[in-house]
């Protein structure tokens, strides 16, 4: 069984607080970009549903997207996935996507996601070039990869490096030794994704990506998510007119700091009572107990995307 299939099978996936917060966050976003001129609706979604499928439930209710792809390539759990899938607009296909990307119609406009649960690596870097030289113009790209040290970290950013060596070869470029702490691996992550992205852009004329997202959170282990927009200067025009407005969590250039999710930790009465403060002032503190500015700041920044749990008895 492959890792993602384990990861699926260990982890309710709609239960993750900061990976739920990335999905609400690309969900505001692509209603933006709807705003702006792009036919989200109209796109063909693309991603690893596995058994849960909550990224596919989520665009299709409240984007309106009615072209869907699953790609699942571990034939243990094909039953459970056929099963799972929630919606009938939604076609599954067992293969790898290294052999699915190639297949996608250069005609459509797509959002993929590859949602991987692992490091960067060989095959993932070689799915990242063929999206580049096979997605369409206004399609968008989404890469998440887990920033965890690939290696044991007792064995320090050097066995990282090699690591890296060995898996995105010309990808990495020009770095030094400390490009690979733990304190880095996110932004050494990027570039070789970047890197691997333009590398299958190469032979596409005025084709440039056009980022949009660089998050990092934490539900556990450490990820990173790395995307934007395929295009030309027609799509980059309509990214230009989008409503930014309150989207701290864009990110328009590469090289920059990511945007970090955290979520704080809260009762749920206390959150009644932060929301009823929303959006607050920077100093702002309830009366009765203190909390620590830094948790108020950063529910501040994730309140519209939390999703609340409750149990259900029934």
């Amino acid at each position: 069984m492959s890792p993602e299939s384990r990861s699926a099978l260990s982890v309710q996936f709609d239960l993750r607080p900061a990976k739920q917060v990335e999905r609400r966050m690309l969900l505001d976003a692509f209603q933006r970009l709807a705003q702006a001129g792009f036919q989200i609706r109209d796109y063909r979604y693309v991603g690893f549903g596995s058994i849960h499928f909550v990224d596919f439930i989520i665009f299709h209710k409240l984007l309106g997207i009615g072209d869907m792809l699953s790609i699942e390539h571990d034939a243990d759990l094909e039953g459970r996935v056929r099963f799972n899938s929630p919606f009938e607009c939604i076609k599954i296909k067992m293969d790898s996507s290294t052999n699915v990307i190639p297949t996608l119609n250069r005609d459509d406009r797509h959002i993929l996601w590859l949602d991987y649960d692992g490091p960067v690596s060989r095959s993932i870097l070689e799915d990242v070039y063929m999206a580049g030289s096979q997605l369409s113009r206004g399609s968008i790209l989404l890469v998440t990869v887990d920033v965890e040290p690939p290696s044991p970290e007792d064995e320090g950013p050097r066995r990282s490096m090699e690591y890296f060596e060995e898996e995105a070869g010309e990808y990495v470029g020009v770095h030094d030794v400390q490009d690979f702490s733990v304190s880095k691996l996110h932004k050494t992550s990027q570039l070789v994704i970047v890197n691997a992205l333009k590398e299958g852009m190469a032979g596409r004329r005025g084709t440039h990506l056009y980022p949009l997202f660089y998050f990092v959170y934490a539900d556990g282990r450490r990820m990173m998510t790395v995307g934007g927009v395929i295009g030309s200067t027609t799509e980059q025009r309509v990214l230009n007119s989008m409503n930014v407005v309150g989207a701290t969590y864009l990110r328009r250039r590469l090289g920059g700091k990511p945007y970090e999710i955290k979520v704080p930790v809260f009762t749920r009465k206390e959150r009644h009572l932060l929301d009823s403060a929303m959006p607050c002032k920077d100093d702002w503190q309830p009366e009765g107990f203190a909390i620590p500015a830094g948790d108020v700041s950063a529910y501040r920044e994730v309140y519209r995307f939390l999703p609340a749990y409750a149990e259900l008895l029934l």
